[in-house]
């Protein structure tokens, strides 16, 4: 099964392209192009309250479950690096290999997750480094996230490799994600 999280500012839906476009190339890839066309538009009924709500969709070949929740912003301040080969090309339920590498953290907030010695994403988020000139992505992030998507096509965010020795050259870090934007963090730490 997999999930995606859609944010719901103020009752209206928040980029609903970019997560249609993950969903149905998810579906299309694990399931096959003869899947029924499902437009999310039609299966979300936000909630019509002021603030910020988090929609997830449970699915497969078809919508399994659709819920709300109020969202509560997690802090991240600090990441610690942790080295795998974990592959999350899909935003599947089962995270049991990523929240193993999570309890790695020790008092971090986070981790960053370094592949083949390549930056890739924290347990939560993409990341994004600041050069002086340019916010500059992973270039091969675990998930393609949509917040990232959004910002690489616009041009704000570029794709390129990062290697874990180059992190003290930047100014600082940036996660994104659906929920919480583009976030940079003041005074965040990133240790081994």
């Amino acid at each position: 099964m997999l999930f995606e999280t859609i944010c719901i500012q103020n009752g209206s839906i928040q980029h609903l392209s970019y997560h249609q476009a993950r969903f149905d190339m998810s579906r299309a890839e694990l399931f096959g192009n003869d899947c029924e066309k499902l437009e999310l538009g039609r299966v979300i009924h936000p909630p019509v309250r002021s603030g910020i709500f988090k929609c997830r969709i449970v699915y497969d070949a078809d919508i399994l479950d659709i819920g709300y929740e109020p969202y509560v912003p997690r802090e991240v301040r600090k990441l610690k690096i942790v080295e795998s080969s974990i592959g999350y090309a899909h935003k599947f339920t089962n995270r049991d290999e990523l929240n193993g590498l999570f309890e790695k953290r020790g008092d971090a907030d986070d981790i960053l997750v370094v592949r083949n010695g390549q930056i890739t994403d924290t347990s939560i988020a993409n990341i994004a480094f600041y050069n002086g000139h340019r916010w500059i992505t992973p270039k091969l992030p675990l998930l393609r996230g949509t917040t990232r998507e959004r910002l690489v096509r616009c041009g704000f965010l570029l794709p390129r490799e990062i290697k874990v020795d180059e992190i003290g050259r930047f100014e600082r870090f940036a996660l994104l994600n659906a929920m919480i934007g583009f976030e940079p963090i003041e005074n965040g730490i990133i240790i081994d």
